[in-house]
């Protein structure tokens, strides 16, 4: 798929880069696995019964009280539809994927977590999914009659959010667009759904998941620094993603330490910043971390007569992600990508690190 390095940059940046809104809803029992209701029980027990109502979750646009158990549950943007079906909820609608996708215009993590719901695409529980071409698809989340409408990781306006809560109570993100930490949407969302305790166990046990594989598994990681950021040789930039951004968490989480050039040169939560390549001798780091645009390889960037001087490419630590889908796994975080990129990139970091030790 062909797109512009600004839009993916500005959009998975976005990915890259949530306290609650909630509903008042309907307590009529549903069947388990129906969009919009609990699969497998998860929102059956104690902390989803009448006295864990109202719960009120804060976001960037105010405080939204949810009076009951959600029954309707749709999804705007990344991760909030991962974070739903993770929890056991299956949404009665979400947005398509435009980047990263499937045949099904979805990923092959939420399409799995489906099926073992009994909400397969072919199936009559499937939900349905919103037309994000022209953006929040209004109209489409209208049809489906949520009583909740979460965009904890999102880049709701407050515009948006005000006509969102015209159709149903509405959980904007939690921190600036496209920045909110997924164990935090992930807790945010937890606490909408009565499923507070479940997220947290989720969000410890995706984080020891990325740990185990990562560091766990490669004890070297320690031992060398990384770099996350985008090298465009057509546009002749190099973008740098910051701590705020989650292919710098994942980093982290994988025990595999940021270098020191991202912090003091782009803060301490920005998403990304952009660097000069006439300086790209100075991204000080043993591995690089990137994907790459269409009809660009790594030998391409080796070969480029800047891009081939940062140090990481130098020394033979160029880790580039093998597809878009990957590249959405970790930009746009969740308790189901996760696991599923894991035995997919990690063998790219462990081959990277050992070369540079050997060097």
């Amino acid at each position: 798929m062909n797109i512009s390095r600004r839009t993916l940059v500005s959009g998975l940046a976005g990915l890259a880069t949530i306290a609650l809104a909630a509903c008042a809803g309907d307590d009529a029992a549903t069947p388990a696995g129906a969009p919009g209701t609990s699969g497998g029980g998860a929102g059956d027990d104690a902390a989803s019964s009448d006295s864990a109502w109202p719960v009120t979750v804060e976001h960037i646009y105010g405080t939204t009280t949810i009076e009951r158990k959600p029954q309707r549950v749709a999804t705007v943007s990344w991760v909030n539809a991962d974070v739903v079906l993770a929890l056991g909820v299956v949404p009665v609608g979400m947005d398509t994927d435009t980047w990263g996708m499937n045949a099904n215009n979805s990923t092959d993590w939420k399409d799995a977590k489906l099926e073992e719901l009994g909400a397969g695409w072919d199936s009559d529980a499937a939900p349905a999914q919103f037309d994000v071409a022209s953006g929040i698809d209004f109209e489409g989340i209208a049809s489906v009659t949520p009583d909740l409408i979460i965009g904890a990781y999102s880049g709701m306006t407050e515009e948006e959010y005000q006509r969102l809560s015209e159709i149903a109570p509405v959980i904007g993100p939690g921190v600036a667009a496209y920045q909110t930490p997924w164990q935090q949407s992930t807790e945010m969302i937890g606490a909408a759904l009565g499923l507070s305790t479940e997220a947290a166990a989720m969000v410890a046990e995706t984080e020891e998941a990325v740990r185990e594989a990562g560091v766990g598994a490669h004890p070297d990681f320690g031992r060398v620094t990384a770099i996350a950021g985008n090298l465009d040789p057509a546009q002749n930039v190099i973008s740098i993603y910051g701590l705020g951004d989650n292919r710098s968490r994942f980093l982290e989480m994988a025990g595999i330490p940021v270098a020191e050039f991202v912090g003091a040169n782009g803060g301490s939560d920005n998403f990304y910043f952009e660097w000069s390549t006439e300086r790209a001798d100075e991204l000080a780091s043993d591995l690089f971390f990137t994907w790459l645009p269409e009809g660009t390889d790594a030998g391409a960037i080796a070969a480029h007569p800047l891009f081939g001087q940062i140090p990481a490419v130098r020394g033979g630590g160029l880790v580039v992600l093998g597809s878009d889908a990957e590249v959405l796994a970790i930009s746009a975080a969740s308790p189901l990508s996760l696991p599923w990129v894991l035995d997919k990139v990690m063998p790219a970091f462990a081959d990277a690190t050992a070369r540079v030790l050997a060097s």
